[in-house]
């Protein structure tokens, strides 16, 4: 009895030495992890971090895909480059397409729609967002812990007997000062951390509006809904796809028509008109406007902290008062023009042929709204005036929130200045090119890329159609002018017509230097940061 005693004695220490050290070492492990966590966050480079996160995304979004079964069955199996491209496509919200919509199933338009939500510009910002007030965070609990260290004990009972040296005089003032700046700092967090919020709130409320909306048009009105009876299509599906698609800027729809076979429906674009505008060019005075109505009844510190310090806060679509009105009258500028130059141009021609008035204008304005980073479409694009394609092509070109109302003054020249002669002596940043020049670059590969197709095909396989795709692909919108078997000058007897983009004509090199393209266009802020091409002086 006593061996046994002994021996489960022993057993018991054994087994609490044990446990103490496996404790040890998970906590060990964990805070190894969360100091790699946290050492990653701070020091990795934002441009590598979205390139890996687009890459990852789009390959997991691909794996998906190809794992699910299409709609058309073994009847149709879609190749994996043409799967990619989708996801791709559906990641950087560039809904260019090399696969008709209706072939894919009901789960695979939810799993796209998962990659237009979690890879459109407002979701991304917000992590972002989130991540940098980690890091601020991280900068503050430094900042209190050597804050800490200099006030002493002794330093607070002889500031309070009135008995303080000059030398603790001036040791008291500097912690006084440091204790200002770490209020400033702290509120400065707070902000950042409410305007996370205030972002999400954003994101959510209206996707849910435009998902009702959608929903709401499609039960009253009979003659959308026997569109999607017809085509076999979901109507709770169809309406959170095309809101998210609409919202995220991505322009994808799950007819094979895009929105042409809606062109009659006006109370529908106008229903998604709003929702162009708010997920894209118009974001960040709505934000703004938001914050505004907010801080009247909630959070008014962390609100007039955002509202006047936009710089400090370090959030790109949050921006300053003026800037926030210029941009709303370019944007609403730039679609006043197209508005007018569209009628003047093609009122009575062959892309709004079988419409009213009413409707043509509708048809008109949603088409002039979406040429700015969105790409629904009503229109056939190949059959509209050049002069009216050409336009498009510059504003696709252009990014969200230009504005051609000057905002510079000296004190902000002189800063680029000197952001300028800093970067002179890096290589790298000195060889970059100007957005333009990488346009024309992958321009010039695709016609290398498909010159035999210039030759044969030439109204199909123009420069002008190839530009506009890679403009397209470039600015994330989704325009293109498709492919016509009609337009060829030696008809082949297997062409089908499809309601597919240009780029689906296009060779399997072509389609990869489209994918760059794409991934290029989601990430060309980094470049336009970078002062790309200002190394090249044009004298």
């Amino acid at each position: 009895m006593n061996m046994f005693a002994s021996f489960g004695k022993k057993l018991r220490h054994f087994c609490s030495v044990s446990t103490q050290k496996i404790s040890c070492l998970s906590k060990s492990i964990v805070f190894l992890q969360t100091c790699f966590f946290r050492l990653l966050l701070r020091r990795a480079n934002p441009l590598w971090v979205q390139i890996v996160y687009f890459v990852s995304l789009s390959t997991l979004g691909f794996g998906v895909l190809k794992a699910l079964k299409p709609r058309t069955g073994p009847s149709f199996i879609p190749k994996n480059i043409d799967l990619f491209f989708t996801s791709v496509s559906a990641t950087t919200v560039s809904s260019m397409a090399t696969l008709e919509m209706e072939v894919f199933s009901d789960t695979q338009l939810i799993i796209m729609t998962i990659l237009m939500f979690i890879g459109g510009e407002i979701f991304t910002s917000m992590v972002g967002l989130h991540f940098s007030r980690f890091r601020f965070k991280t900068a503050l609990d430094q900042i209190a812990s050597s804050h800490a260290s200099l006030s002493s004990p002794n330093l607070v009972d002889q500031i309070e007997l009135g008995m303080v040296t000059n030398d603790n005089s001036n040791k008291s003032s500097t912690v006084h000062n440091q204790s200002l700046g770490a209020t400033s700092e702290n509120l400065r967090y707070l902000s950042m951390k409410y305007l996370g919020f205030v972002v999400l709130a954003y994101l959510v409320l209206v996707h849910m509006t435009g998902v009702v909306a959608v929903t709401l048009y499609l039960v009253a009105i009979q003659s959308a809904k026997e569109v999607l009876n017809n085509k076999g299509l979901n109507m709770f599906t169809f309406s959170v796809f095309t809101a998210v698609s609409t919202f995220s800027g991505c322009g994808f729809v799950p007819t094979n028509e895009n929105m042409v076979v809606f062109r009659k429906n006006s109370g529908l674009l106008l229903m998604l008109i709003p929702q162009v505008l708010l997920g894209n060019t118009l974001f960040p005075p709505c934000l703004r406007f938001s914050i505004w109505v907010l801080g009247k009844f909630h959070k008014k510190k962390e609100c007039k902290y955002l509202l006047k310090n936009t710089q400090e806060v370090g959030y790109k679509h949050l921006l300053p008062g003026r800037y926030s009105v210029f941009l709303v009258l370019t944007v609403f500028g730039f679609i006043l023009l197209q508005v007018i130059l569209f009628c003047a141009m093609d009122w009575s021609a062959e892309p709004l042929k079988g419409l009213n008035a009413y409707q043509k204008f509708i048809g008109v304005l949603f088409q002039s709204v979406n040429s700015r980073h969105t790409g629904e479409t009503v229109v056939d694009l190949s059959i509209i005036s050049q002069a009216i394609l050409l336009l498009f092509v510059v504003m696709m070109y252009l990014p969200p929130y230009t504005s051609f109302l000057p905002m510079k003054d000296e004190g902000q020249d002189s800063e680029s200045y000197e952001r300028m002669k800093k970067r002179r002596g890096k290589i790298v940043e000195n060889l970059m090119f100007s957005q333009l020049s990488y346009l024309v670059i992958f321009i010039i590969l695709v016609c290398i890329t498909e010159r035999e197709k210039l030759k044969e095909d030439p109204l199909n396989f123009s420069v002008l159609n190839i530009v506009v795709e890679v403009t397209s692909a470039y600015g994330n919108v989704g325009f293109t002018t498709g492919y016509s078997c009609e337009r060829q000058l030696h008809t082949q007897a297997n062409c089908q017509d499809k309601w597919i983009g240009f780029v689906g004509k296009w060779s399997n090199e072509g389609k990869i230097i489209l994918i760059f393209v794409m991934f290029f266009g989601r990430l060309k802020k980094f470049n336009i940061n970078m002062d790309g091409g200002k190394a090249w002086n044009l004298l």
